[in-house]
């Protein structure tokens, strides 16, 4: 290569540097928003897959920036081989180590977080860049070398994708059936109303329950609680009210774990009850009052072979 254009390059790759040093530590006003108040933070387990498909009828900032954080590094896999000939493996080690040691400084700055998601996404840039380095050094006309070029980065960018939305669906954990809460084991003795179910109506509203009623005994509160061997995560759905006929007050609570979830007072209408959990293993239903609790459910999210 001539020494003209090596310094070209050379330059070039000192500027584009600059720019993500730039990016990396001054970008998106971390200055101003420094992570001092976190402490220094270290991700060393991956939290996400690099890049899935975007939903182009919402395109949302979050894909943009894991797409940048691929493609701003394609350069480096292009560009430094070009002026430094060296085995992939060894062009690799010394790209992740430095990413590592920007990564480490991003912590120790407090301008930044340690992620080895980051680390991942800008391996996959480099390693990307590599191989459009390799194929474009086939064809002698510029023209070629370019459409090479981008084709091989467009099938490797798909290629990504189809990886990560493999490994997404596996990992992924989903919403398994609904089942009735009565259905599971319970921890003490009170039961849910099962069988003819009563219709009432909450703010003028005829309800009409399907699956069970939990309620109080006159003033009285009343408590359900159920226990799971494991912990799970979970989904509750439910709904909550204070029928129109009798005494207007009511309370409902919902414990997780000993974690208040739920606190419900007066209704004047039906109140529907959607509580996420990550991790569930007793649960309690505390009812006051008139308060009512109807077609109480809940799913459990598993991975798909579960």
């Amino acid at each position: 290569m001539e020494t003209k254009l090596r310094k070209l390059i050379l330059t070039g790759i000192v500027l584009y540097t600059l720019l993500i040093l730039y990016f990396m530590f001054f970008a998106f006003n971390r200055v101003e928003h420094e992570y001092s108040e976190y402490g220094y933070v270290f991700m060393l387990l991956p939290e996400a897959v690099p890049l899935l498909f975007p939903d182009l009828s919402d395109l949302s900032f979050s894909w943009i920036y894991n797409l940048g954080n691929i493609a701003a590094f394609i350069p480096y896999g292009i560009f430094v081989p070009l002026l430094h000939r060296t085995h992939v493996w060894k062009f690799l080690s010394w790209f992740v180590m430095a990413i590592i040691g920007l990564e480490t400084l991003q912590s120790l700055t407090f301008l930044g977080t340690f992620d080895v998601d980051d680390i991942i996404s800008n391996t996959l840039g480099a390693s990307i860049g590599w191989c459009v380095y390799k194929v474009a050094a086939s064809p002698k006309n510029f023209w070629k070398k370019l459409l090479a070029s981008g084709l091989t980065v467009a099938v490797l960018l798909i290629g990504i994708m189809s990886l990560s939305e493999l490994i997404d669906f596996t990992l992924q954990k989903r919403e398994g059936p609904l089942h009735a809460l009565n259905e599971m084991k319970e921890a003490a003795d009170n039961r849910p109303l099962t069988n003819d179910l009563p219709e009432f109506t909450v703010g003028g509203e005829k309800i009409k329950p399907n699956l069970n009623v939990y309620g109080s005994k006159g003033k009285e509160s009343q408590t359900y609680a159920y226990n799971w061997a494991a912990k799970k995560e979970a989904h509750l759905y439910a709904y909550y009210g204070i029928p129109d006929n009798g005494d207007s007050a009511g309370e409902l609570i919902i414990t997780a774990d000993g974690q208040e979830r739920v606190y419900y007072t007066e209704s004047i209408q039906a109140v529907p009850v959607d509580i996420p959990f990550d991790q569930l293993n007793e649960l309690t239903i505390t009812l006051k009052g008139n308060a009512k609790l109807w077609d109480v459910s809940i799913s459990e999210r598993k991975h798909w072979w579960k």
